[in-house]
């Protein structure tokens, strides 16, 4: 029963592939921008460290 069920019907080299890129492709969804995003955050800081160091610095 559980064989046929992973044979789908003789489809499976198309289904489980298929199912694969599609988990595939939702992971790099979510994974992609969120990473975009803390690099983002990071550059923020960074560039607000910096002026921020500019503006107390008694050199300038």
């Amino acid at each position: 029963m559980m064989s046929e069920f992973l044979n789908m019907g003789g489809y499976a080299a198309y289904v489980w592939p298929s199912y694969g890129l599609a988990a595939v492709v939702l992971w790099l969804n979510w994974y992609l921008p969120r990473r975009q995003h803390e690099q983002l955050l990071l550059r923020l800081k960074r560039q607000h460290r910096d002026t921020g160091e500019q503006k107390h610095d008694p050199r300038s």
